[in-house]
């Protein structure tokens, strides 16, 4: 009878605990779809992607260079005193980049001096006879014969004179050669010659390029040769991301026998950047309009090489890994990871920030 009741009382107890494990279990299912509604509503707003049309571009691969750039040679001859610039220095223009020994040049300008001051006294002394003798030969007290020579010292004293200066401004000018000075204003990107090193006319010295004024080029298959005709303005992207927009646009007008492909300049405009010569980067040329999925970089969520979104799916939020193409700083086109209709996060750093502080 005892053994009965206590079976019967364990009975009813399980029986009890049977009815009652439902209902925590409904509690705790209700409490978790609770907690994802929660979740999505907390999030920050959501918008639907859909496709809109835009141009699409095409992408060549270029090189900057510098619009002005040259290698200074030696005008005299002579040896090295002095070097002022090495490799990667700033020159300013007109600076002097190195001396050359100038004895021997200074002997020349003293000479041509010399000379000159010569011719001039033999002309004085040629002209005031010419004046004479043009007195004297109407009244018959000269000879024709002296008149013709007195008329031929002045005209050949006048172009000694003149051959003098132009012995004297060389002089002058191989003189100035001693120092060599920089065309314009830029970097040093060689250095051809040592200190105490002899050099002859003709000479290598220096080379260097402006900083001022850059360009990219790039070569363009002949098939694509109407799209720069049409286009105004021609993007390029730098190594850093940042895109220049340019429409100084010079493409050449005959294919290069290497590639059969037009060469094209783009001159960049003046910036704060520091662009190199030899630089590679991207060209951009607009093409045709085409039906595309573009989301702000706000939406973006990136680590390293991986690339996703936040997306609505089942009333949650999912990471969807997407590949995407960069149109501007701020935009990019969406190749692969979501269609049109779904709705994603407008801005992931704010989801992670309100999802870490909720302790989600």
């Amino acid at each position: 009878m005892w053994l009965n009741r206590a079976s019967l009382f364990t009975f009813a107890s399980i029986t009890l605990m049977s009815c009652y494990s439902p209902s925590v279990n409904a509690v705790d299912s209700n409490k978790e779809a609770s907690k994802e509604t929660s979740n999505l509503a907390s999030a920050d707003k959501l918008f639907t992607v859909t496709p809109e049309k835009r141009i699409t571009y095409l992408q060549f691969d270029g090189q900057i260079e510098a619009t002005k750039a040259a290698t200074v040679s030696a005008q005299t001859a002579g040896r090295i005193l002095k070097l002022n610039y090495d490799v990667n220095d700033i020159v300013p223009a007109g600076s002097a980049l190195l001396e050359i020994t100038s004895k021997e040049q200074g002997a020349g300008l003293a000479a041509a001096e010399a000379e000159l001051a010569q011719a001039q006294a033999r002309n004085i002394e040629s002209q005031a006879q010419f004046k004479r003798y043009q007195e004297l030969f109407p009244k018959g007290a000269i000879s024709k014969g002296a008149m013709d020579e007195a008329t031929a010292n002045s005209a050949s004293s006048l172009q000694a004179v003149t051959a003098a200066n132009a012995k004297l401004v060389q002089a002058r000018e191989t003189l100035n050669y001693t120092t060599v000075s920089a065309p314009f204003s830029g970097r040093v990107t060689e250095r051809f010659v040592e200190q105490g090193e002899t050099v002859t006319v003709g000479q290598a010295l220096y080379a260097g390029y402006s900083t001022e004024n850059m360009r990219a080029i790039f070569q363009l298959p002949q098939r694509y040769r109407q799209l720069v005709n049409e286009n105004t303005t021609i993007s390029v992207e730098l190594a850093s991301g940042l895109r220049i927009n340019s429409n100084q646009i010079n493409p050449y007008v005959f294919l290069q026998n290497a590639s059969q492909s037009y060469q094209v300049r783009i001159n960049l405009p003046q910036t704060d950047l520091a662009v190199s010569p030899g630089e590679w980067v991207k060209v951009f040329i607009a093409d045709t309009a085409v039906k595309q999925i573009v989301i702000h970089s706000q939406a973006i969520f990136q680590r390293g090489d991986y690339t996703a979104v936040f997306r609505q799916h089942n009333n949650k939020l999912v990471q969807t890994q997407v590949r995407l193409r960069k149109i501007d700083n701020e935009q990019y086109v969406v190749e692969a990871g979501l269609m049109a209709g779904d709705k994603i996060i407008s801005d992931a750093a704010s989801h992670l920030l309100n999802t870490a502080n909720s302790g989600e």
